[in-house]
């Protein structure tokens, strides 16, 4: 079917899918769910361990905090604005296992090659190639999973995949703060060619990553939803652009909307913090790397664990008397992110601080599962990949401008690096309350498009 995507356009879609959709059996797409798993975690591993090294990164290449900021986040989204959507279409194109083993492969390479960069420019440069590099990964692998498993076990799986999420948001500080202190020594002056001792932290996540992208080839890919279409809406710019899911979106405004906009407004506080947490504790406590990791580690791991039962327990809990289980939930959990956020900083000790760090992280991945849940139910199958790419878009892009806007409010307005807990502090009072009500917005047209849809597949059997 030709042209723009109309307001029931998804429900026929979704009726096929569930009536004769043949899913892939037990062993094969828990071994997908494995790899992506593990892809996930070397993601997460890089990023924080990245905001791990910024005070050495500051340091050595002589940063504000605005241009520290901007090299954590908006170098590395300037690629991702005109190759992201694109690259994400080709999930919608050819397999998805090769897609994200070319896209892990490549993610590897730009991140050892930041390891081996050989000043500012060159270090740059590798970052803005990495959102890039990444942009096709989340999009196939949710459009992957939601092929693979059956609906009424399509949450459990985007739960398990938070398990790298998890493994990389704690072994990153946890490994990476020992690393970092380990990797004092690791200088190497050979002539012209000089690796400040951080930099093999980086070439040893590349290789992970590489390894990430070889398992890829080992995934066996399961059947699409929806049939693509050829001479139809799948060919042409204006498919690889992204364009018809974006008048999808737009068909749809208070469904897609708010949650978009949500999620935009919390990730702009959510990797702000994430980023800039290590600078905080070091300059307003007084702490090292080394103590920031062990203890950053096990906080992020209590607080992640402690979410995955808040969100699935919340989310059946909501389930039974609500149709907007999903988005009632991630709401609940944004309203607790917002408090832990706002008085974190502020805390007298740093270990008081931390367990409020834990508690948020464990409201962040809470609300995180059911609202990846959300999205993926009510898309389009033959475009999910797209839609999927202009949602995480807003995260990608948000988030990356989060340490920047962190960075350039400390610089700005207040001016004291000992001070850095003002700029948190102001950053998610302003942000994560906006991203809560934007969510309570979503529940009532997220609600009706359910019932929309479960009363066209109940027809379809």
């Amino acid at each position: 079917m030709a042209g723009a995507v109309g307001p029931n356009a998804t429900l026929p879609a979704n009726a096929a899918r569930a009536a004769g959709h043949r899913y892939s059996g037990a062993g094969a797409r828990y071994w997908a769910l494995s790899v992506i798993v593990f892809a996930t975690f070397v993601t997460f591993f890089d990023q924080v361990t990245f905001g791990m090294l910024a005070e050495r990164i500051k340091h050595d290449f002589g940063l504000s905090d605005a241009a520290l900021g901007f090299l954590a986040g908006p170098a590395g989204v300037i690629a991702f604005l005109f190759v992201g959507i694109p690259l994400a279409r080709l999930a919608d194109i050819f397999p998805r296992k090769y897609v994200l083993a070319i896209g892990s492969v490549a993610i590897g390479v730009v991140i050892a090659a930041g390891g081996l960069a050989q000043g500012l420019g060159q270090f740059i440069a590798s970052r803005v190639f990495l959102a890039a590099s990444g942009s096709a990964h989340a999009p196939a692998s949710y459009s992957l999973l939601a092929d693979a498993f059956p609906p009424r076990r399509l949450t459990r799986a985007f739960a398990l995949l938070q398990f790298g999420f998890i493994g990389g948001t704690t072994l990153g500080p946890l490994v990476g703060g020992r690393l970092v202190m380990m990797s004092r020594g690791w200088d190497v002056h050979a002539g012209w060619f000089h690796l400040f001792g951080w930099q093999w932290i980086l070439i040893g996540g590349g290789l992970m990553a590489v390894v990430a992208g070889l398992l890829f080839l080992t995934v066996r890919e399961p059947d699409r939803a929806a049939a693509m279409e050829r001479g139809g809406r799948h060919e042409g710019l204006a498919a690889i652009l992204g364009w018809q899911a974006v008048l999808a979106i737009a068909e749809r405004p208070r469904l897609f909307l708010p949650l978009f906009g949500a999620l935009a407004l919390s990730a702009l506080d959510v990797f702000g913090l994430q980023f800039w947490r290590t600078p905080f504790l070091i300059r307003t406590y007084g702490w090292n790397e080394g103590q920031i990791g062990a203890a950053m580690g096990l906080a992020v791991l209590v607080g992640s664990l402690s979410g995955l039962v808040l969100g699935s327990v919340l989310v059946e809990f909501l389930a039974r008397r609500h149709a907007d289980a999903n988005v009632r939930a991630a709401a609940i959990c944004f309203a607790g992110t917002t408090v832990t956020a706002v008085l974190a900083p502020i805390m007298p000790r740093a270990e008081w601080s931390l367990v409020l760090f834990g508690v948020g992280v464990a409201f962040g991945l809470a609300g995180a599962v059911p609202q990846n849940a959300a999205v993926q139910r009510v898309v389009p199958p033959e475009m999910r990949a797209q839609v999927t790419a202009i949602y995480l878009f807003m995260f990608t892009f948000f988030g990356a401008m989060g340490s920047f806007v962190v960075g350039l409010v400390q610089d700005r307005l207040v001016g004291d690096p000992h001070r850095l807990w003002v700029s948190l502090v102001i950053c998610a009072g302003t942000l994560l309350p906006a991203a809560t009500l934007l969510m309570v917005l979503a529940m009532k047209p997220y609600r009706l498009e359910i019932e929309r849809l479960e009363a066209l597949e109940q027809n379809a059997q």
